[in-house]
C-alpha cells in the first residue's frame, strides 16, 4: 500500500539517514494511567523512532509472562481502549510526528464497533495497528477497512511462514511487516542473526516494506546486531521488565520509574544508531 503516513514518513526519514530504526513497545496504562503516559511521552526523546502502544486483553495468547503481566495490571487499574485513544489524543498534542501502532487482539475492537473504533483511533492519530490474531483471511473484518481509514495495518511473520504463505500474507500489509525471530511467545528466548538473516532476506524478496524485526531483543548489542540486518529492531518484554522491576510490594510504582525506562530505551537506541 502505497498510501503516505506517518510510519512510511519515518521509514523513509531512517533510509535517508542510513540506519535502522528503534521500536518500543509499552502497554497502556501499566501500572497505571499517569505513570504509563508519563512513560509513553518520554519514550521519543528517549531515542524510540516508533511506538508500540499494547491494548490491554485479558487473554494475550501470543505474549510471554512480562506482557501477560502488564496487561493485568493495566486492567486492574481501570485501563479501557477509550482510555488508550485518550491517551494516544493527549500523545499527539506533545508530539505530532513519532509513528504510534496500536498492538492486540481483535476482541476489545470488535466490542467497541470496528468502525466507530476506526474513527476514534484516525481522530486520536492513531498510524498503524497490528492484530495478533487476525490473519490475512479475516482481513475483512479489520485489516481493508483500517487502510480505507488511512490507517496502516501491520502483519506478522514467522519462521515458519512457507514461501506459499508468504504472497498471501503481504498481499495488503501496509507500514512495515513485522518479522516474529522466534516461533512462541513473546519474551522467552532469541534468534541470533545468522538465523533471522536468511527469514528477512526471503521476505525482502517478496515485498518493498521495511521489515522489523522482534521477540527476543533484551539488550542494547541485540538491538544492534539487528539493526544490521533489519529495517528496525522491536523491543517490547525487556522494556516491560524495567516497569516490573520497579514497582513496590504493592504494585505500584516507584519513584523514578518512567525515568529508568527511559534510561534503557536511551541504552538500546544508542545500540541500533551505532550499528
Amino acid at each position: 500500500m502505497s498510501v503516505e503516513t506517518r510510519i512510511t514518513r519515518r521509514f523513509a526519514a531512517l533510509k535517508e539517514e542510513g540506519r535502522s530504526g528503534l521500536i518500543t513497545f509499552v502497554t497502556a496504562g501499566d501500572p497505571d494511567y499517569d505513570t504509563a503516559a508519563e512513560i509513553l511521552n518520554g519514550l521519543a526523546e528517549a531515542g524510540a523512532d516508533l511506538i508500540e502502544l499494547g491494548m490491554p486483553f485479558s487473554d494475550p495468547m501470543a505474549d510471554g509472562p512480562a506482557i501477560q503481566v502488564s496487561s493485568q495490571r493495566a486492567l486492574r487499574a481501570g485501563q479501557t481502549l477509550k482510555k488508550t485513544l485518550k491517551m494516544v489524543r493527549d500523545y499527539r498534542a506533545r508530539d505530532a510526528d513519532t509513528p504510534i501502532i496500536l498492538m492486540g487482539y481483535y476482541n476489545p475492537i470488535y466490542i467497541y464497533g470496528v468502525d466507530e473504533f476506526l474513527s476514534d483511533a484516525v481522530e486520536a492519530g492513531v498510524d498503524g495497528l497490528i492484530m495478533v490474531d487476525l490473519p490475512p483471511e479475516e482481513e475483512s473484518e479489520l485489516c481493508l477497512p483500517a487502510i480505507e481509514a488511512g490507517v496502516n495495518f501491520i502483519y506478522l511473520t514467522a519462521p515458519t511462514t512457507t514461501e506459499k504463505r508468504l504472497p498471501r500474507v503481504l498481499e495488503n500489509a501496509s507500514g512495515f511487516v513485522y518479522y516474529v525471530s522466534i516461533t512462541g511467545i513473546t519474551g522467552t528466548r532469541s534468534a541470533t542473526s545468522a538465523d533471522i538473516r536468511p527469514h528477512v532476506d526471503r521476505i525482502r524478496a517478496h515485498t518493498d516494506l521495511p521489515i522489523a524485526v522482534g521477540f527476543g531483543i533484551t539488550t542494547p548489542d541485540q538491538a544492534a546486531d539487528i539493526a544490521g540486518i533489519a529495517d528496525a529492531a522491536v523491543v517490547g518484554s525487556a522494556v516491560v521488565k524495567v516497569i516490573t522491576d520497579n514497582l513496590d510490594e504493592n504494585g505500584r510504582a516507584k519513584p523514578g520509574l518512567a525515568g529508568k525506562v527511559h534510561d534503557f530505551v536511551r541504552s538500546l537506541a544508542d545500540g541500533v544508531r551505532g550499528a
